[in-house]
């Protein structure tokens, strides 16, 4: 008997209960997988005695035999078993690892990688992997409960509602983690006002912290910032993904001019291809991120190899996303940190790149693009990439010159710092305007900087990217647009591209849309902060933390802490919509219309 024959009567004899027993599975994998998912909440976040620990973290191990189980039921049911690894070559790896470890803990008690890289310093690796391993079988279990949920259908959502919905659940699952006792150094967990706005902060990559974020968390609630910083920085992009995979609820073809304002692509349906290589990109820039600031700390600045590393991981993917939280309290200008110009450098290419967007630094350095324009010497990079990079370059320059002119004399941040500071310092302050960082103290900033970089903040970053603002392409075809109309022009243009009638609505909308907003939200906290208006530049920090919040740059002068809950309210409000958009929330509040082929007779009035 061959071995396909074999296979052939395997397959025959399993057919009866393939169906009952996948089916069967399917159930138990989402049980068991919330389950496992619980109890590590459980464990890693509430201060448990021996025994229930243990009991928790043999629930955790049970689960894995059950995956592995799991895994092998669906090889074996499956009619091309060779066929069934390729397509599963990611969780058949998985598996191979979930079994090594198993056998390495039955023998030694102990996880082989640990073992491996506790001599590192390195303590807490298996409770990352753990984390990734769980995180990995609950998205498994997401998916198996989206194909199978048959009611779902029946409602039809909105791709603009899906997407601000997608960020509040990110935010209330970040409060809720930032609410254990285990996440503080006092073993009493954040009150649920602080822990909301800390989450709402961390997930819109904004910046504003109302606590120490060096010794106020604990190690767990640093890994659980650095978690909620980097999926709501891919987010943006994963929510395009999301709807490809979602078009059953009723997302359709005529929504999809709205989905490509997520993901900048000519079409929603290739999106799940770019949301891999979003991901893939972004966790190798941040790699390279934190080995450029692992190479380039201080000597003696952290008393072990794995704080070492943890903290070069967080830094950059803080920096790549633009979240501007860092781990030494008064951010890159704490004094241990102050003078290492490398990491300063490191931060402000970090946050460049970040700002600049998936789909330029796809267009600039993919293997594709590169390869064509070699080929092909008359092509050049695409016009989105254009608007990105040279208005980009642009503003870090002027926003250079202009710190290094107005902080440099008497009494200003870098009057006493060598050139090779104050150059640092003037690129690294001009860059993160999209960003928290800080290398000085902002409340120490001059009032004509203080306003330039309010400019600069509400400008913001590039389409696509992590940064906020109305964006240098909102503002490239603003400001096309009023070039053409002092100039006459019918049709305005902009690197030799003429700008179309929609694009120009669609700018003008944002820019108008976010003016309000900003306005209503500088006059709610100049109602609910009075106490701050009576303190020397007060409305004009009062904007300017309105601002940073809408724009999800996170650059405080240092009342943060001394807003009242309202006016916290007031600002996570803001860096909520300045994350998803201030058109998207327009879009996700706006009733369809049976027609939109419909015009009025024309108005005409004077006009300035």
């Amino acid at each position: 008997m061959t071995l396909d024959e074999l296979r052939e009567r395997v397959n025959v004899g399993l057919h009866p209960i393939r169906e009952r027993a996948l089916s069967t599975l399917k159930v138990l994998n989402v049980v068991v997988s919330l389950s496992a998912f619980a109890c590590l909440i459980a464990h890693y976040g509430f201060p448990l005695d021996s025994d229930i620990a243990h009991n928790l973290i043999g629930v955790i191990k049970l689960s894995f035999g059950f995956y592995v189980l799991h895994f092998f039921l669906k090889w074996l049911f499956d009619f091309h078993p060779l066929q069934f690894l390729r397509s599963n070559k990611l969780e058949a790896v998985l598996m191979a690892i979930l079994i090594l470890e198993g056998i390495s803990d039955l023998i030694t008690g102990q996880v082989f990688l640990g073992r491996t890289l506790d001599p590192l310093g390195i303590e807490s690796v298996e409770d990352w992997t753990v984390w990734l391993v769980q995180a990995y079988f609950l998205v498994i279990v997401f998916l198996e409960l989206s194909e199978r949920a048959r009611t779902l259908p029946r409602f039809r959502f909105h791709p603009a509602t899906l997407f601000i919905l997608s960020f509040l659940f990110l935010i209330l699952a970040g409060t809720g983690l930032l609410m254990l006792p285990e996440m503080t150094v006092d073993g009493a967990g954040m009150r649920f006002s602080d822990a909301l706005f800390t989450s709402t902060s961390a997930t819109c990559v904004t910046g504003l912290m109302i606590e120490n974020t060096e010794t106020f968390f604990t190690h767990k609630g640093h890994v659980v910032l650095m978690l909620m910083i980097k999926l709501g920085g891919l987010n943006i992009i994963a929510f395009g993904s999301l709807l490809s995979l979602l078009a059953r609820f009723g997302v359709g073809v005529r929504q999809h001019d709205v989905i490509e304002d997520f993901v900048n692509r000519g079409s929603i349906l290739g999106s799940r291809g770019t949301l891999g290589r979003v991901i893939l990109w972004s966790l190798a820039i941040e790699a390279a991120g934190a080995l450029a600031l692992f190479l380039f700390w201080p000597s003696g600045l952290f008393e072990s190899f794995g704080d070492q590393l943890f903290n070069s991981f967080f830094l950059s993917i803080s920096a790549f996303n633009n979240a501007g939280i860092s781990l030494f309290t008064g951010g890159l200008a704490d004094v241990r940190v102050a003078n290492a110009w490398l990491v300063h450098w490191t931060v402000t290419l970090l946050v460049f790149f970040g700002a600049l967007g998936m789909v330029a630094i796809f267009d600039l350095f993919s293997r594709e693009s590169l390869r064509d324009r070699m080929k092909n010497p008359w092509r050049q990079i695409g016009f989105p990439t254009k608007i990105a990079l040279y208005f980009s370059l642009a503003f870090v320059g002027l926003g250079a010159l202009a710190y290094l002119f107005l902080e440099c004399g008497p009494g200003g941040t870098i009057e006493n710092m060598s050139w090779t500071g104050r150059i640092t310092t003037a690129f690294f302050q001009s860059a993160t305007r999209t960003s928290g960082f800080n290398s000085v103290d902002i409340g120490s900033i001059g009032t004509p900087m203080l306003f330039l970089m309010v400019v600069l903040m509400f400008i913001g970053a590039s389409s696509s990217s992590t940064g906020g603002g109305i964006k240098t392409s909102t503002f490239a075809v603003v400001f096309a647009d009023l070039i053409g109309t002092i100039r006459g022009l019918q049709h305005p243009h902009l690197f030799r591209r003429t700008i179309g009638k929609t694009l120009r609505s669609r700018a003008w909308g944002i820019l108008m849309f976010f003016l309000l907003f900003n306005l209503l939200g500088t006059f709610a906290l100049t109602l609910s902060e009075p106490h701050l208006l009576q303190e020397n530049r007060g409305f004009l920090n009062l904007m300017f933390e309105q601002v940073s919040a809408l724009g999800t740059v996170g650059l405080s002068t240092g009342i943060t802490g001394q807003i009242s809950p309202i006016g916290r309210g007031i600002l996570i409000a803001s860096m909520i919509i300045g994350r998803v958009g201030t058109l998207t929330v327009a879009f996700a509040f706006t009733r369809s219309v049976v027609s939109r082929n419909y015009k009025y007779p024309e108005g005409h009035t004077m006009v300035g």
